[in-house]
């Protein structure tokens, strides 16, 4: 497989990300790269000919139940363990403080 000099495109990335390498790291990512593309060259010779186009790897249909309306808890039952209840809301403690 071809084999290609990624260090300048990624000196330049790494510059516009506003990265700092290492000399070290830049052949450790540049090797990286280079083994990322070889790879899917590999992927780029498999005979998918035969192979129907899907979506999902899974054969799966529509696995969800219907969507149905059921009745809800009254507002009664929904406050009755708050400890707290101010304009038909809960009342909760304060968390963040008021700027003044």
């Amino acid at each position: 497989m071809e084999k290609r000099d990624f260090k300048e495109q990624l000196k330049k990335t790494a510059h516009l990300a506003r990265l700092y390498l290492t000399p070290e790291e830049e052949e450790l990512y540049a090797k990286q790269l280079q083994d990322i593309l070889d790879y899917f060259k590999k992927l780029q010779e498999v005979d998918t000919s035969n192979i129907e186009p899907m979506a999902h790897v899974l054969s799966l249909s529509n696995i969800w139940r219907e969507d149905e309306p059921k009745g809800s808890i009254s507002q009664e039952e929904a406050f009755k363990n708050a400890p707290e209840i101010e304009n038909l809301g809960f009342k909760i403690p304060r968390i963040i403080k008021r700027e003044e």
